[in-house]
């Protein structure tokens, strides 16, 4: 089955010098992807930029302009994690703007999933607060697009980055039509993402957080996944699940304490898929964290080599 791939160099266009979050991290990817097994699967194509009105679905015009001046007046940083430079605003807007084609190509028919290599990521923003080298919430974005524009009802987020996604989860705790998954190391930045974080009023048990004590592995993950997650996939019968695909819970990213290995990313892409047949297969997933050169790309082409199965 052929996978659709979403990039493009302008992904590369938001300097950050020597952060942790560089523009390399795309390079490590794509110089995996031309020497892997599946390569003749995947069709890439370049993201188009998301218009004001998709933004604003999510981000209030405040949060809009705030990204927007700071990025034209050359601010270096919006807090001590968030790096940006004069292009961030713009390349932003494309990473946002790749869930939206991915969107519109799988509803189309054309594909049944999509893989997204963008960045700046965007789990940790919030609806009016950019943080965690978040500028824009991409699966936010995402899965308020699939609804207001192809009628899906039920969208399922799942996000194993080993930082809990904050942003994602502020922006759908009341929404019981978006159920929000986390499995994140615990306590770890930002904070947030306790147990008994599960939702609030009509979101009222829509929300999950499954905090990782430091120094799990694949063992305790996949004992979540297959006990835990599975029936609440099926439970909720989501129409479509999109991927936080964080690969910084790797035994090798520094920037974390939990064990994975670089296979156990492709374990947890086939459980979902297994899980259930209500999404018909229809899954986008983002990159979100991953800071590790050889963790981050062999996570990804694992993840990647089960989504086109």
């Amino acid at each position: 089955m052929s996978l659709l791939y979403i990039y493009d160099d302008i992904f590369k266009q938001h300097e950050t010098d020597d952060h942790p979050e560089t523009k390399f991290r795309l390079d490590w990817i794509n110089a995996g992807i031309e020497h892997c097994s599946f390569r003749d699967k995947l069709v890439i194509k370049k993201p188009i930029k998301a218009k004001r009105e998709d933004l604003l679905r999510v981000h209030p015009e405040s949060h809009i302009k705030r990204i927007e001046e700071a990025s034209i007046r050359e601010i270096k940083a919006l807090d001590a994690d968030t790096v940006i430079c004069k292009n961030s605003f713009e390349v932003a807007l494309y990473a946002a703007g790749a869930g939206i084609l991915a969107s519109d190509e799988i509803m189309k028919g054309n594909f049944k999933r999509a893989f997204i290599a963008a960045r700046p990521p965007g789990h940790h923003a919030e609806t009016n607060k950019p943080m965690g080298f978040c500028l824009f919430n991409n699966v936010a974005i995402t899965a308020k697009y699939l609804q207001a524009k192809h009628q899906i009802k039920k969208i399922l987020i799942l996000d194993w980055d080993v930082h809990h996604g904050n942003g994602t989860e502020e922006i759908f705790y009341e929404d019981h039509s978006v159920y929000y998954i986390s499995l994140h190391q615990y306590p770890h930045y930002p904070g947030t993402g306790a147990s008994n974080e599960n939702g609030r009023d009509t979101g009222k048990g829509y929300n999950r957080n499954f905090p990782m004590k430091i120094h799990s592995g694949d063992k305790e993950y996949l004992e979540v996944f297959n006990n835990e997650i599975v029936p609440i996939v099926q439970n909720f019968g989501p129409d479509f699940i999109l991927i936080s695909a964080g690969f910084d819970a790797h035994a090798r990213d520094f920037l974390s304490g939990i064990n994975l290995s670089s296979e156990v990313y492709g374990e947890f892409t086939k459980i979902i898929m297994e899980s259930t047949p209500s999404f018909k297969g229809r899954i986008i997933s983002y990159l979100e964290g991953g800071y590790e050169p050889q963790g981050l790309t062999e996570g990804v082409l694992y993840h990647m080599r089960a989504l086109c199965n």
